[in-house]
């Protein structure tokens, strides 16, 4: 049976929601056309992984080892090249991460498998893989297909699709042995610097009001605070604010920032480059305002004002209850 193969990617114990979008998207294929979906997990103490994903794919194959514990990209090579070629699944999915710049070229040079990278969509037509990506700064999206190959390989990037499950499998759990693995070792593990945490956790506030390069001034972004507060949300920002050093980092949203699920996502000033909007991919309301009628963030808004954001804090604010 063709095979679709899916790469789970974890950090700090955790299963990253990268793994999640790539699981949805793979089953979508494989009920369409009746392919088989395995996913690959290499860890140490890996039951909770096990438990999180064997309702997702009809086989959970399993590496478990102490060296497995944190990522080494030599390893992980090994490890998967050794997977690919002895069951050959017709695409391996991996996400789109620091992980997998790091891996993914070394996966294709050890395989042979071509590679396409950060891909927001995966067609399939007449039983051949053809991708989706942006280019020109994401203004153009293009399709294209592979040179023709036994299998491919396929970086996804994160935002690209819901997390969500839509069809419920039991799978049989693999526990698979560890390859032989010459050489020494090149890279150590020292450990995990988040620089996006700070005093406040974006990622679980139910309100966002986010600003953008359209705030215009570092004195104006006070007036957004105010609102967030009377609205009992959260300031949040783009890019460009951060690289002003007008906010902190951990402020930021984004693919270069922290990707986010509010209730409601008010976005102040931002156009809504693709780097932006896949940080939003999870929200439930999107309430854009931009002075520019063709940004391109109200083609993901439910609801728009073109008009200018410190006007329209000024009337939010005055229709709101005094605190």
């Amino acid at each position: 049976m063709t095979e679709i193969l899916v790469v789970a990617e974890h950090r700090n114990n955790e299963l990253r929601e990268i793994t999640l979008q790539m699981l949805n998207k793979a089953s979508d294929l494989c009920q369409k056309n009746g392919y088989g979906l395995s996913v690959v997990i290499l860890g140490n103490n890996t039951e909770k992984f096990i438990n999180d994903l064997k309702d997702r794919a009809n086989r959970v194959i399993v590496y478990n080892d102490q060296k497995l514990q944190n990522f080494n990209p030599d390893d992980y090579k090994e490890i998967i090249a050794a997977l690919i070629n002895e069951r050959k699944p017709m695409i391996t999915l991996m996400g789109h991460t620091p992980w997998t710049m790091d891996l993914a070229p070394a996966l294709a040079i050890k395989t042979g498998c071509p590679l396409a990278t950060d891909c927001v969509d995966i067609l399939l037509d007449s039983g051949k893989p053809r991708i989706v990506r942006q280019v020109y700064s994401g203004k153009i999206f293009s399709r294209m297909s592979f040179k023709e190959a036994t299998g491919y390989l396929i970086t996804v990037r994160g935002g690209a699709f819901q997390a969500t499950r839509s069809f419920d499998y039991q799978a049989d759990v693999i526990q698979a042995a560890m390859p032989a693995m010459a050489g020494k070792v090149r890279r150590e593990f020292i450990g995990y610097q988040d620089t996006g945490k700070g005093e406040v956790d974006i990622t679980q506030a139910e309100l966002l009001v986010s600003i953008g390069r359209g705030i215009g001034e570092q004195d104006n972004i006070e007036k957004a605070k105010e609102l967030a507060a009377k609205m009992g949300g959260t300031l949040s920002c783009s890019r460009p604010i951060v690289d002003k050093k007008w906010l902190p980092k951990y402020h930021q949203v984004g693919t270069s920032g922290k990707s986010v699920k509010p209730k409601v996502y008010l976005a102040l000033g931002i156009s809504g480059a693709f780097q932006h909007v896949a940080g939003i991919t999870g929200a439930g309301t999107v309430i854009a305002v931009n002075k520019d009628k063709k940004a391109p963030i109200f083609r993901v808004a439910q609801y728009g004002a073109v008009a200018d954001l410190l006007n329209v804090v000024s009337a939010l604010k005055e229709k709101l209850p005094k605190n």
